[in-house]
């Protein structure tokens, strides 16, 4: 895979990947949010019938990343599972996936909303959040943090025209001291990077960064 060009942020290196991941490239680390593992069994435990492999190809994903890029890390921006009973409802062989993937590198699971303590026997520490080299890696942005910050939560998607159609991508919203990152989840819906709620975080000349095969296009946000 050819990476898109990198930027730069709280003084150090940075990869966005259109698979909806992040590399620290100092670190040889990857940051992934919101992996939402086992939403399509929560839903149907609410009679909301959905295919039930969101668990399976979020997986896929993440091995093929870690297979490609070798990481020497990995964090996990907060609700990795939808809920705190998701681990329970994973079947035998993707836990023991999970399990093989997380003991490959140095695994970090940052606590989150929807899963304030991850389940344990699938390896990897849990923490609610990280200091690191200057910047912060937490599940959702904190107004008025004064550190350089990184983050998931929001989902953040920009619209754009390509080839004439109108789609919508996973983008990264970045600020002077904020970072927020993409769903990684396969089951994952989004919010628009101009929404309010983003926006506040973000404050003025904030941009959306939309990474593709070959190139990393940024759009401003409004203000």
């Amino acid at each position: 895979m050819r990476s898109p060009p990198s930027f730069p942020f709280a003084g150090q290196s940075w990869y966005a990947l259109p698979q909806g991941a992040l590399v620290w490239r100092e670190r040889a680390a990857l940051i992934v949010a919101d992996l939402h593992f086992e939403k399509a069994s929560a839903y149907a435990r609410r009679g909301q019938m959905l295919p039930p492999y969101d668990s399976q190809v979020t997986l896929d994903g993440l091995e093929a990343l870690v297979d490609l890029l070798a990481p020497r890390e990995i964090w996990c921006l907060g609700d990795s599972f939808h809920d705190g009973h998701a681990a329970d409802r994973m079947d035998a062989v993707t836990r023991a996936r999970l399990a093989r993937l997380t003991a490959r590198c140095r695994w970090t699971w940052i606590t989150g909303n929807h899963d304030p303590a991850p389940a344990p026997g699938l390896g990897g520490e849990t923490i609610d959040e990280a200091h690191i080299d200057g910047v912060i890696l937490r599940h959702e942005a904190r107004a008025g943090e004064i550190q350089p910050e990184i983050s998931g939560h929001f989902h953040p998607k920009w619209r754009l025209s390509l080839r004439g159609r109108s789609v919508s991508r996973r983008c990264f919203v970045m600020g002077e001291r904020k970072l927020i990152i993409p769903a990684f989840g396969a089951l994952t819906g989004g919010l628009d990077a101009a929404a309010a709620p983003i926006r506040a975080l973000i404050g003025h000349g904030g941009e959306a960064l939309v990474p593709l095969s070959d190139r990393l296009l940024r759009f401003a946000v409004p203000a």
